[in-house]
């Protein structure tokens, strides 16, 4: 049953839980799923993320999957479509376009998802804009409270979260949009989370969620989230991360692994 919990005792769960992290290696990981909902953290552009998320689905055999790169309706739009056929999946989800890396780099998770139910919990780019200017909550709606967005951040959490996000934007943002951009992430973490749990309702488990390892944060993305709004859900968070993490990396467990060749990100990223 979802039931809601105070945020900061939440938080004071999740930090607990941190003395218990540690690296681990895809062969370490077992052969079933380790919760009922899964996040398996990724960094987007990181052809081995895809890979190493690909074999755990295989290995798993999920009830659902939840993708962060997917809308609802693309999701839906897949229906029988052979997903082993990476032009087919491409042109039934209308990948090009989106964004987001290119597709080959993705195919191996739908190849190996063989029956699972797909979900998409992207939400229209016009909601995450409004969080901006109007905050989480009065975007999320009347369920916020029981995902935690009813209740300010402490005012420490918030001035980290603030600095998180001007250097994640190569120090280019103007200060004042800074407590927008944090209410826009707590609201997709939310709903990352919200879809998870439909997901979990629908199909049962293990439900596994593709998404960036940012958002597997235990401490701030959907763990946290779900820690608050379905707190009797196990729940199981996976990074995986490039060169070594702080001592506080916060998953239940982390892999490392080389970087892949990109251009610097903040590059023509001009500050205002």
């Amino acid at each position: 049953m979802i039931k809601a919990i105070s945020f900061l005792s939440a938080m004071s769960l999740l930090c607990g839980d941190m003395a218990f992290a540690q690296k681990t290696t895809l062969a370490d990981l077992p052969a079933t799923a380790p919760a009922e909902i899964v996040i398996l953290g990724e960094i987007h552009d990181n052809p081995t993320h895809h890979l190493t998320q690909a074999d755990l689905v295989a290995r798993w055999k999920p009830a659902a999957i939840v993708f962060e790169m997917l809308t609802p309706s693309q999701a839906k739009a897949v229906g029988g479509t052979d997903r082993t056929d990476a032009t087919a999946m491409e042109a039934a989800l209308q990948w090009n376009g989106t964004g987001w890396p290119d597709y080959d780099l993705y195919h191996p998770i739908f190849a190996a998802s063989g029956t699972a139910n797909l979900y998409g919990a992207a939400l229209d780019i016009s909601d995450v804009r409004r969080a901006i200017t109007e905050g989480a909550a009065t975007v999320f709606g009347p369920d916020a409270s029981l995902y935690g967005l009813a209740t300010p951040l402490p005012a420490a959490e918030q001035s980290a979260r603030e600095a998180d996000q001007m250097t994640a934007h190569c120090n280019a943002l103007p200060p004042e949009m800074l407590a927008g951009m944090v209410a826009a992430q707590r609201l997709r973490d939310a709903a990352f989370a919200r879809t998870a749990l439909a997901a979990l309702a629908e199909a049962g488990g293990p439900v596994v969620v593709i998404t960036g390892s940012g958002h597997a944060d235990r401490d701030r993305g959907i763990p946290a989230a779900l820690a608050i709004a379905a707190p009797d859900t196990s729940v199981y968070s996976i990074g995986q991360i490039e060169g070594a993490p702080d001592p506080s990396a916060p998953f239940d467990v982390w892999i490392v692994t080389p970087p892949t060749p990109r251009d610097d990100p903040c590059v023509g990223f001009a500050k205002p």
